[in-house]
């Protein structure tokens, strides 16, 4: 029973490779071990030495330190160190090898490990990223450049190792698993995005997230509508069909191409000359919750357009009247230059 826990929390793949590991070292001490009781047995048979000095001339003699001989060897006793120097030179090379490279991965593993766990210790308000294939790195392609925390979970070492350096923590398992997400700090995160490739797996991960974060806002793949259905009946906030999307983006590019190429004029970012940003309209003193648009003076003041607002109730409105009053807990989505929205939110705060 352990040794099935043990594999589900660190994965088959790592599991069969500690085996392989403990495999190629038990093998390294067999052969080291051969070849010395081949040297003792051979130096107290032939030259009849004592147990300790056939021990003393099989280690000088396997190790090539070079010391000298305890007495005049006779010749059979030169011709079995001459076969004994020749049948160790690979034997005493692997097993030293193979056991050094164990201990010394062992314990790089464990340093990585530490390292890792006392980073997800640390996170509050991160971003889980269940799967890394295309959806996967894409998405924490973006999550990098808005500047969000994220932990990796994904079964296939090497995709994720790769990127250790460059993001904030991967954890390698099964995202199906409560003990895997629990391993992500779910508890604390804040979203959750599942890129699976297979929709039943989506499913399960939204399962057990919603279960054990019932705040978080969740983010799934869907390959079918029928899928899509399932998982919004599951609890997920938002489905996002890959497949619907990029024909959708194609056909645009025939029917409406200038929209589409004026909308990648538009960053999202905060890089690009023209930027799309929301303000949370929280931090409002009382002498200016509910004014309007106009009153507070954003467009006049900055230059800033807003064309959007969320009132605290998710209802949206596209390109709001001035008279359209800002409340706590609403949103403005406003275009304007990074300059510009820099201001607005300056003003936002110390109205």
């Amino acid at each position: 029973m352990q040794i099935w826990k043990y594999v589900s929390l660190l994965g088959k793949a790592d599991y069969m490779e500690r085996l392989s590991g403990r495999t190629s070292v038990t093998i390294g001490i067999v052969m080291l071990a051969s070849i010395i009781i081949l040297g003792v047995s051979g130096y107290m048979i032939i030259e009849k030495d004592s147990f300790i000095n056939a021990l003393y001339m099989t280690v000088i003699t396997v190790s090539t330190v070079g010391f000298g001989e305890i007495h005049q060897l006779s010749q059979g006793g030169k011709i079995f160190t001459i076969f004994l120097i020749i049948s160790s030179f690979t034997t005493y090379a692997y097993a030293l090898t193979t056991i050094s490279t164990h201990f010394f991965e062992g314990q790089l593993r464990f340093i990585i490990r530490g390292y890792r766990t006392n980073t997800l210790k640390k996170m509050q308000n991160h971003v889980i990223i269940c799967g890394y294939g295309r959806n996967g790195q894409q998405v924490a392609k973006e999550l990098r450049v808005f500047g969000h925390q994220f932990v990796i979970i994904d079964q296939n070492k090497t995709v994720v190792g790769e990127k250790l350096l460059k993001t904030d923590g991967f954890i390698e398992g099964d995202a199906t698993q409560d003990e895997i997400l629990k391993n992500a700090k779910i508890a604390s995160a804040r979203a959750v995005i599942t890129t699976l490739p297979i929709d039943a797996d989506n499913l399960y991960v939204v399962l057990a997230a919603r279960a054990l974060n019932p705040n978080l806002v969740i983010i799934s793949r869907a390959s079918s509508e029928s899928s899509e259905q399932k998982l919004r009946m599951a609890g997920v906030d938002n489905v996002v069909m890959p497949e619907r999307v990029g024909g959708a983006h194609m056909a645009s590019l025939v029917a409406r191409p200038d929209i589409l190429e004026f909308m990648d004029h538009v960053s999202v970012h905060g890089e690009d000359p023209t930027t799309l940003e929301e303000i949370v309209c929280d931090g409002l003193p009382e002498n200016q919750k509910s004014k309007s648009i106009y009153e507070i003076g954003i467009r006049r003041i900055t230059g800033a357009n807003i064309i959007g607002y969320k009132t605290p109730d998710g209802r949206y409105i596209l390109n709001p009247t001035p008279d359209t009053k800002v409340i706590p807990g609403s949103k403005l989505f406003v275009l304007g230059t990074p300059d510009q929205i820099r201001k607005m939110r300056e003003i936002l705060r110390e109205a």
